[in-house]
């Protein structure tokens, strides 16, 4: 995550958001900006597996940049806590079959916002066992060890007290739920705190593009972490792409869920669909390629991309639905996608703000092709109003 990678663009914190400029004459990866939509700054989730917490306040932060409320600092831990105590008791009721991990999904983020609000980040960093970075090893194993003790139902019958047991190990990590609060002179609670900003969690909606559910009706994505089974609209890829264009040009982020396991995903700041194939790629001696192991194979794709662009494969409809069905395409982490760009060669990328703190060569910014967007999306969510017309049509939305 750390290592130096072969090209430079510089970026440069202006008015709340992260501003991208040109660097041409840098060797490797050189980006020119398409469109450019404002973000708050680079947050490391530390040792924890909470980005879809990071990434769906990172993409309400923008939000409210776009809604003229200025930069927020929104409290990702308040937000990781409510859903921890949600997803205790469908554990429960469900006897266990249920994923109960540290992962979530933007639902956890959009759909609660009603119910329990936001709270700003300095009234719950969220950091009250002795560190000052994010580190959920201990908690976690402790909530799914008092959780499966319970199960157990060793009185034959569940006690009245224990959710507040559950509670009170969140209590001690997170900190207790703020119930009312004072944010710059005033008084809240997080919900009231959420209204004056202008949340409502009927603004989003979830997209997703596969061929085992009907296109242009919702169904809820089967992947471990979409726990409240929270529905996404069924897009053609064609669509999908539509969807999320729009929403860039029209000055919108988008929350994004997608795999990142591939050697395609850099951890230098490069997302990129190699074509494992292709002579630019692999070299003219095919003999030689075909005889390497598949760590040295991988190791000599990684080299590629990291001197520049390599060439890519063209990801259809039926290799996006492959690539989930045989389970290369997981749900692994969660970003935020906030513009477009285009390399020396033209190819597009997309501008993806990740929550690993200022990792690579980019600080903490990474470059995804359309190819690997197409590829490895999962789901994301965008503001309705970024949806273009016609596909909002074929929903039902308008």
């Amino acid at each position: 995550m750390k290592k130096l990678f072969v090209a430079s663009v510089a970026l440069l914190i202006a008015v709340s958001a992260w501003a991208q400029t040109d660097n041409t004459n840098s060797p490797g990866y050189q980006f020119s900006v398409v469109k450019e939509n404002p973000i708050t700054s680079i947050k490391n989730q530390g040792s924890s597996g909470t980005c879809w917490s990071f990434s769906g306040v990172g993409f309400l932060e923008s939000e409210l940049l776009k809604m003229g409320k200025g930069e927020q600092d929104i409290s990702e831990m308040y937000i990781v806590r409510r859903n921890y105590e949600d997803k205790a008791v469908k554990y429960i009721r469900l006897n266990g079959s249920l994923n109960f991990s540290q992962g979530g999904s933007f639902a956890d983020v959009i759909e609660t916002l009603n119910e329990y609000g936001v709270a700003p980040n300095e009234v719950m960093p969220g950091l009250d066992y002795g560190e000052t970075g994010h580190k959920h090893g201990e908690m976690a194993d402790g909530l799914t060890g008092y959780i499966n003790g319970i199960m157990k139902n060793g009185n034959k019958k569940l006690s009245t007290s224990w959710y507040n047991g559950f509670s009170g190990i969140l209590d001690a990590f997170l900190g207790q739920k703020p119930e009312n609060f004072t944010y710059k002179g005033k008084n809240y609670t997080p919900q009231s705190f959420a209204k004056e900003l202008g949340l409502n969690s009927n603004n989003y909606i979830s997209f997703t593009s596969f061929t085992h559910h009907p296109f242009y009706a919702p169904f809820a994505v089967e992947v471990p972490d979409n726990w409240r089974w929270a529905l996404s609209y069924n897009v053609p890829l064609d669509d999908m792409i539509k969807v999320m264009d729009n929403a860039i040009e029209k000055g919108y982020t988008i929350a994004w869920a997608s795999d990142v396991s591939e050697v395609g995903f850099s951890r230098n700041g490069i997302a990129v669909v190699p074509d494992d194939s292709a002579p630019e790629n692999v070299g003219s001696d095919q003999a030689h390629w075909l005889g390497l192991s598949a760590t040295e194979k991988t190791s000599t794709l990684k080299k590629k991309i990291e001197q520049g662009p390599v060439k890519e494969l063209v990801i259809t409809q039926e290799m996006r639905q492959k690539g989930y069905d045989n389970y290369e395409t997981t749900d692994d982490h969660g970003m935020q996608i906030f513009g477009i760009v285009k390399d020396q060669n033209g190819t597009k990328y997309y501008l993806v703000k990740n929550s690993w703190g200022e990792a690579g060569a980019y600080k903490g910014i990474w470059y995804a092709s359309e190819a690997f967007v197409k590829y490895k999306t999962i789901s994301f969510v965008v503001n309705k109003e970024a949806v273009p017309k016609d596909v909002a049509g074929k929903l039902n939305l308008r």
